[in-house]
């Protein structure tokens, strides 16, 4: 069965309506995929943009980087993910398992709150100060490219 859709709706590029008929499979691989990328905007709205993802920047480091050379655009990406390492390490141990948890093993802060038997609110402000001492740590290039601490294990 064939349905109707508006390409303009999916791809921003289309600056006027353009209809095509595709199976109703592919229509549905569509909107799923536009629910995905809203649901995503959103928790990078809520989250204020943190990402520990760093192929990602990979990706759009070599996008806005003017020089075309692999091995520049690589160690720039090092460098942030030794930042990151080195930010993360800094901070106190229970903020740094807490991060970790929250962050990187996906788990909520309630799951987090739960398991430690504390109230949610002390996750809660101890991720966002982490966080915070992060962030200012990274602004400060915290990082020697000497220390190759994607390496090591936090």
């Amino acid at each position: 069965m064939l349905i109707t859709i508006n390409l303009r709706e999916f791809y921003p590029f289309y600056t006027h309506d353009v209809f095509v008929e595709v199976t109703v499979e592919v229509a549905e691989e569509l909107k799923a995929d536009k629910r995905y990328h809203k649901a995503h905007d959103r928790r990078m709205r809520r989250n204020k943009g943190y990402s520990f993802d760093v192929e990602a920047d990979f990706e759009a480091a070599a996008l806005v980087s003017n020089s075309n050379n692999p091995e520049a655009i690589f160690f720039a990406m090092m460098d942030k993910k030794c930042n990151l390492c080195n930010a993360l390490r800094s901070l106190p141990e229970i903020q740094r398992c807490r991060i970790t948890a929250h962050y990187l093993h996906g788990k909520s802060q309630t799951e987090i709150a739960k398991s430690e038997g504390v109230i949610l609110n002390t996750v809660n402000t101890s991720i966002k100060r982490g966080l915070s001492s992060m962030k200012k740590k990274m602004q400060n290039n915290f990082c020697d490219l000497t220390d190759m601490c994607p390496t090591s294990d936090l």
